[in-house]
Formats: C-alpha cells, sequence, structure tokens
C-alpha cells in the first residue's frame, strides 16, 4: 500500500481524532495508524512517528499521518473528541507515556 493509501486508509477508519479541551480551547491532534497512535501539530508540521523523524524531515516531505490530518480536513471526517481542561494533564501524560 503507499503512503496516500495509508493515509487515506486511516482516514476511512475514521483514525484522525481532535481532541479538544473546553474551556481553554486547546486542542491535540492524534492519529491511530497501522500500530499505533501519534500525536501531531498539523500547523507545524509536526508528528511523533518514527517515519517523520527518520524521513520527513531529511526529504522534506510529511508522514501519512501528517498526509491523513490533511485528508480529514479537507473531506471533514475528522473524529472531535471534547474533554474538559481537568482531565488535559492526564491526557498529555498518557501520550508520553505511550512515546516511551
Amino acid at each position: 500500500m503507499t503512503r496516500r493509501g495509508d493515509a487515506d486508509s486511516i482516514v476511512s477508519e475514521r483514525g484522525v481524532k481532535l481532541h479538544h479541551f473546553e474551556p481553554s480551547g486547546r486542542k491535540i491532534w492524534t492519529v491511530v495508524g497501522k500500530e499505533n497512535e501519534h500525536w501531531l501539530d498539523p500547523e507545524l508540521g509536526f508528528c511523533s512517528c518514527a517515519d517523520f523523524y527518520y524521513n520527513a524531515l531529511s526529504t522534506g516531505g510529511e508522514c501519512y499521518h501528517l498526509k491523513a490530518v490533511r485528508i480529514a480536513q479537507e473531506q471533514k471526517k475528522i473524529e472531535t473528541v471534547k474533554f474538559s481542561d481537568s482531565e488535559f494533564e492526564s491526557f498529555v501524560s498518557a501520550l508520553v507515556r505511550d512515546l516511551l
């Protein structure tokens, strides 16, 4: 499967998630890939996946997770999950634990 195909598959499976914290309005994007969940900042063009570090940074391209976010935004297929600001710290802690 091509990287575009990977991104399309993630979008069709509703794997692009926007975690929206209220009332602050803070947002954390995650993408559920083939094996793991990765967090992203699409505005900065950052992804926590290994492909981002090993390929995207050296070639200037984007990993398929970032492509999936872009496609999901274009197609309006983003899963928005609302949280209270009181849950922000534990959410971020869980993300960091998953990276280790």
